[in-house]
C-alpha cells in the first residue's frame, strides 16, 4: 500500500524536476546579464544617487578613508592652500632684507627748487664815539680783507670824541634805515684824531693827503682794492642828516 502511494510522488517529481530545471536553466542567464549590466553602469554611467548624498560604502573600505586624518591635515604644506600665508622664515627674511637695503627713498621729481642765494649778513656796525686805544691800522687791515671777501666798501670815519658834528653824524649813524645801509655796503672803521695819537695822524694824512686844517668827521670811501673813492675834506661833508648821510653813502657804495 505503501509503495503504490510513494509512486506516484515519484513520479511526479520526475515530470516536475526536468520542467523546474529547464526554468532555472533559462532565468540563470538573465540574471548574469542584469548582474554585468549593473556593474557596467555603475562603472561607466552617470549615478543615480542624488548630488550632496553620500555613497554607500561598499566591504572592505571604511567611511574614514573618505576624509583626511587629522595628523594629515595639521601637517598639511601652507602651499596647498593658495590664502596660505607666508611661512615665520619667509617674513623674516623678507623683513632683514628691506631693513639692509634702508628706508625707500622718495619718489624723484624732476622738477628742482629753484636757488636762492641767503643775502649776506650785515657788517658790524661800531658805537658812537672814537676808541683812542685802538690800533686803527690794524682794523683798517681787517676792513680792506673783509672787502675782499664780500665786496663791500670800506667807510674810513676820522673824528674826536669832543666833536659836536661828530656826534651828530653817530646819532644819524644809530638810526635804522641809515644803519641798514651801512651794514649792506660798507665796513666802518672809527679813527680818534682828537687825542696825541701820532699814528692815527699819518693814517688821516695817508689817506687824505690834501692837508691843511682838517672839518671833522672826516669821511673817507675806500675800495676794497685800497683806492680811496672820496675824501669829504676836498669835497666837504653832507649835511648831517638822515637824508645827507644816506645819499651821500648810497652814491659811494657801487
Amino acid at each position: 500500500m505503501t509503495s503504490r502511494l510513494l509512486r506516484p510522488v515519484r513520479a511526479d517529481r520526475r515530470t516536475t524536476a526536468p520542467r523546474s530545471a529547464a526554468l532555472l536553466g533559462t532565468r540563470l542567464p538573465l540574471v548574469a546579464a542584469a548582474v554585468v549590466a549593473v556593474g557596467l553602469t555603475a562603472a561607466c554611467g552617470p549615478s543615480s544617487q542624488p548630488a550632496g548624498s553620500a555613497a554607500p560604502a561598499t566591504a572592505g573600505q571604511s567611511a574614514e578613508a573618505a576624509l583626511p586624518s587629522a595628523s594629515e591635515s595639521a601637517t598639511a604644506s601652507p602651499e596647498a592652500s593658495p590664502t596660505a600665508s607666508a611661512s615665520p622664515s619667509a617674513s623674516a627674511s623678507a623683513t632683514a632684507s628691506r631693513a639692509a637695503s634702508g628706508p625707500a627713498s622718495p619718489a624723484r621729481t624732476s622738477a628742482k627748487p629753484a636757488r636762492t642765494s641767503a643775502a649776506p649778513e650785515p657788517a658790524r656796525i661800531p658805537g658812537p664815539g672814537y676808541d683812542s686805544s685802538a690800533d686803527a691800522q690794524k682794523q683798517i687791515e681787517a676792513a680792506l680783507r673783509a672787502a675782499k671777501s664780500d665786496g663791500r666798501a670800506v667807510l674810513l670815519d676820522f673824528g674826536a670824541n669832543w666833536c659836536g658834528n661828530c656826534k651828530a653824524a653817530d646819532k644819524v649813524f644809530a638810526q635804522p634805515q641809515t644803519a641798514g645801509i651801512l651794514g649792506a655796503s660798507y665796513h666802518l672803521v672809527k679813527i680818534d684824531i682828537g687825542g696825541n695819537s701820532s699814528a692815527n695822524s699819518a693814517l688821516l694824512r695817508k689817506y687824505s693827503p690834501s692837508g691843511g686844517t682838517y672839518t671833522m668827521p672826516v669821511l673817507v670811501v675806500v675800495s676794497s682794492s685800497g683806492t680811496v673813492r672820496t675824501d669829504t675834506h676836498v669835497t666837504g661833508n653832507p649835511s648831517l642828516t638822515a637824508d645827507g648821510i644816506n645819499s651821500f653813502l648810497r652814491k659811494w657804495a657801487s
